[in-house]
């Protein structure tokens, strides 16, 4: 079967297709709970809230980057290192939940969409670009 444009585009490094939106998804949710259920066992992870903001998967979805904060954003730093150090029971407990055919490979970093919207909301705000704006 011939592949088309957009499925080689997406391999390549293109926009990701539709089933590798739709795992990472499943991923997300499923790592959610067991985030909010506290089943990590790691002192550094107690009792600390995490929003898991996204989850992006490998064209062949063996791995994939979740995209993680803080409740309130302190320690991130640490946080995101404690669960790079569990990834090995976090994957056990996620596929747990989900039925795929392999069990991809977690890699965790802190969210940085937050601070980006932060800075074009001063940008927009700075005298300049108001001037510009009246």
């Amino acid at each position: 079967m011939a592949k088309t444009r957009h499925q080689s585009a997406a391999r390549s490094g293109g926009a990701p297709t539709q089933r590798q939106l739709r795992v990472a998804e499943l991923i997300r949710r499923a790592l959610s709970d067991v985030l909010a259920r506290g089943e990590v066992h790691d002192p550094e992870l107690l009792g600390v809230s995490i929003t898991v903001s996204e989850v992006r998967c490998s064209p062949d979805l063996r791995h994939a980057t979740a995209f993680v904060l803080p409740l309130g954003g302190t320690n991130t730093e640490g946080v995101v290192a404690a669960l790079n150090r569990c990834k090995a029971e976090i994957r056990h407990l996620v596929t747990g939940q989900i039925e795929l055919k392999y069990s991809p490979q977690f890699t965790f970093q802190p969210d940085r969409t937050f601070d980006q919207m932060d800075r074009t909301r001063e940008l927009l705000d700075s005298p300049p670009v108001r001037r510009d704006l009246e």
